[in-house]
């Protein structure tokens, strides 16, 4: 089975078309999006970048709805998941091209791939940044410094104050998996697990008062779950310069493999692999 992984676009058009320049070239059995897949409203735009009002049903559901009619048959399964950059207020948009039939929105839910199971979570531990769509507690209720907790910021979507207050991604792991074997399963993240090689941060040396940053920001939940329960797969992204810091964009965590398609340049990170060779997977930067 051929899998292609990208994650962190950010609504860069270039990086869209690459990507479906490949799909549509080397037609793989599958692609997975993980998360932040939308303009930054705030982010520095190129005079040549185009804007769109409606990101989803302008270029990037209009993109893929084109790519299937022109695959027919050999149009991959898409799963995709949003990230914390992304407002949940487009989720609507999200879930009107999955009845279209063309992705499969797998964030909080599971699918099929074959014989293997998808699973898909968006949420990442409390960080610095405003918008809290997609931001959770971790274990427990402990932000970092210089993280902002999910009960202030902003939300686009009006969720309860019990659930801002209470939700944790450990919680809702557990949940997601339940008693499920997870030998031959597929998880897609956006935040990666905690003290690893895909989730170092540029944060060396920065202090808020008298207390130096963790530059290990990822989930220690996502951590705890993937020892435990020993997916076959994890993939993940959100940490834009960990790959360039520690010199690998994947880890083990036992018998479980992580990939990271994060990337801090202009390029688009593709991740290629076989489910069954996950040994062989390769990064390339085009």
């Amino acid at each position: 089975m051929r899998c292609f992984f990208a994650s962190d676009l950010h609504g860069r058009t270039e990086r869209y078309r690459r990507l479906i320049s490949r799909i549509e070239l080397e037609r793989p059995d599958a692609v997975f999006l993980g998360g932040d897949l939308l303009p930054m409203p705030h982010a520095a735009r190129r005079p040549s970048d185009p804007v769109y009002t409606d990101f989803i049903n302008d270029f990037l559901a209009a993109e893929f709805d084109r790519l299937r009619g022109a695959l027919g048959s050999s149009y991959p399964s898409v799963f995709v998941i949003l990230g914390n950059d992304d407002p949940r207020s487009e989720e609507a948009a999200i879930l009107e091209a999955v009845d279209r039939g063309t992705w499969e929105y797998v964030h909080d839910r599971r699918a099929a791939l074959g014989c293997l199971t998808v699973y898909g979570y968006a949420c990442v531990p409390p960080t610095p940044f405003l918008l809290k769509d997609w931001e959770r507690y971790d274990v427990s209720r402990f932000v970092d410094p210089g993280s902002v907790s999910p009960e202030e910021g902003l939300r686009s979507v009006a969720v309860s104050p019990s659930e801002v207050r209470h939700a944790t991604i450990r919680r809702d792991l557990e949940r997601l998996a339940g008693e499920d074997d997870l030998t031959r399963s597929v998880f897609l993240f956006h935040s990666p697990p905690y003290e690893t090689d895909l989730d170092r941060a540029a944060l060396d040396g920065v202090r808020v008062g008298d207390v130096p940053l963790d530059i290990h920001v990822g989930s220690v939940a996502i951590r705890r779950f993937i020892a435990e329960r020993q997916p076959l797969l994890t993939l993940h992204g959100h940490i834009h310069e960990s790959p360039t810091l520690t010199g690998s964009w994947r880890d083990r965590i036992g018998r479980t493999h992580l990939l990271s398609a994060a990337h801090d340049g202009p390029e688009l990170a593709l991740v290629r692999f076989d489910p069954d060779a996950l040994g062989d997977a390769a990064r390339e930067l085009c």
